[in-house]
């Protein structure tokens, strides 16, 4: 029960974030008081930093790659091109514009694609007078298929990295298993979005509205080195998957460049159009701490009691066939983090499979699924993961209020049937690929 209000009580931190009390140092004092009271103690603070740290650095290295990368332009272009090959259709342009959320989530990350995209599209729809319902049919995919379709890449969630990082799953292997999988996720996501928001997308649009996408280029430089460093730190990540180097040391490398390009640093007299100091100062390191703090007192409660429970529950369900299994672990993985935050969930998961005596096969399908679960759970409910409630954030200062029982009601119709053919996709994938 200590265990269990001291995660309460951190949560309600996390959510509320008191005014001068980020979520970072929320989460660290309520690993400190897990630790002042013996829920856990400092060789479990060893493990979980150990579980951790790659999967944060790595997460604020990337995210710092968006945030220059926005500062240059980049997204604007993307999503002003996309505007342009609607052709005037708002029954083209929606799927277009998920499908660009899509390909963000896959190299940015999901909250990248949520937190960066989201204002382009408010600010594309504002220039093209869409009505209100019809740019809230929108913003809601945009937000939606951030989370939907962040599987492919291990980069693409801080779930995904920390996941692959506890089984030691590399780089090649898990864009194997999931690629096929998020492309399901993708189509679902498409077919289901289409059917909620039919009603509200416009027949017709004015292109005429739109301004050239290259007038969003803000920083050209940084505009041309784009497209080759992605593709250079795509081929690093899948050639280096059999080396134990850390994803967090080829991200940082690939910032660190595309930081030098913004800065002027190897051209010391030319005037730099972004500002570092304002993109650094934007950085999540708010989420190292969080990172640290909130897995501790997730380890703490799983010590107690969480972890044995979980472990128990996916033996029993390994048991029912491995149909069963994968639905049944992605479900269970997304109702729990659509309660206690994706993050947590997550290691929660992490720990139970560890620990759950079951055949080699169906821990495989249960690893992807417990990341497939803590993917798209969080679209339950506002509180499932930290991008949404930022996302919400966005939104209200951009005038876009959405409640949380508006949320949750579209949440929970569009997300399950999304989450199932994700997780038959896997089911049926899998087992038909070389054993690992």
């Amino acid at each position: 029960m200590l265990a269990f209000a001291i995660f309460v009580a951190t949560l309600v931190l996390v959510i509320w974030q008191p005014k001068g009390l980020g979520i970072g140092w929320s989460a660290l004092g309520g690993a400190a008081v897990a630790l002042a009271t013996g829920v856990v103690d400092w060789g479990d603070v060893d493990t979980v930093w150990h579980i951790v740290w790659d999967a944060t650095f790595t997460f604020v290295a990337l995210i710092i790659i968006s945030l220059i990368l926005d500062e240059a332009g980049f997204f604007a272009w993307a999503a002003l091109h996309i505007a342009r090959w609607g052709n005037g259709r708002g029954r083209l342009l929606f799927p277009l514009i998920v499908m660009l959320g899509a390909m963000i989530a896959a190299l940015f990350a999901n909250d990248g694609a949520a937190l960066l995209l989201t204002p382009i599209v408010i600010a594309i729809l504002a220039r093209l007078d869409f009505r209100p319902g019809a740019a809230l049919a929108f913003i809601i995919a945009t937000g939606f298929v951030a989370d939907s379709t962040s599987l492919p890449l291990i980069i693409s969630n801080l779930v995904n990295i920390v996941s692959a990082n506890y089984f030691d799953i590399g780089f090649t292997r898990y864009a194997q298993v999931m690629v096929p999988v998020d492309l399901v996720s993708l189509i679902a996501t498409l077919v289901v979005l289409g059917w909620y928001f039919r009603r509200d997308i416009p027949a017709r649009y004015d292109v005429e509205r739109l301004e050239a996408p290259a007038s969003a280029i803000r920083d050209h430089q940084v505009f041309r080195a784009a497209f080759p460093l992605l593709g250079v730190l795509l081929i690093a990540l899948f050639l280096t998957t059999r080396w134990p180097i850390p994803f967090a040391a080829i991200m940082g490398v690939a910032a660190i460049v595309l930081m030098a390009i913004a800065g002027r640093w190897l051209t010391p007299g030319h005037v730099h159009v972004i500002s570092l100091k304002r993109v650094i100062r934007n950085a999540p390191w708010q989420i190292v701490l969080f990172s640290l703090g909130m897995y501790l007192v997730v380890y703490g409660l799983g010590n107690a009691w969480l972890t044995a429970r979980a472990a128990d529950v996916l033996e029993w369900l390994s048991q029912q066939g491995t149909i069963v299994a994968t639905v049944g672990t992605g479900f269970a993985s997304a109702i729990l983090a659509s309660l206690m935050n994706n993050m947590p969930s997550t290691l929660i998961g992490a720990l139970a499979i560890d620990q759950a005596n079951i055949a080699q096969q169906t821990q495989q399908l249960m690893v992807y699924a417990n990341v497939i679960g803590n993917d798209l759970g969080p679209k339950f409910t506002p509180i499932g993961s930290l991008a949404t409630l930022l996302w919400l954030h966005v939104l209200a200062g951009k005038g876009y209020r959405i409640g949380w029982g508006q949320y949750m009601k579209v949440g929970l119709v569009i997300t399950p049937p999304v989450l199932l053919a994700t997780l038959l996709a896997l089911a049926l994938w899998l087992p038909m690929l070389p054993a690992h």
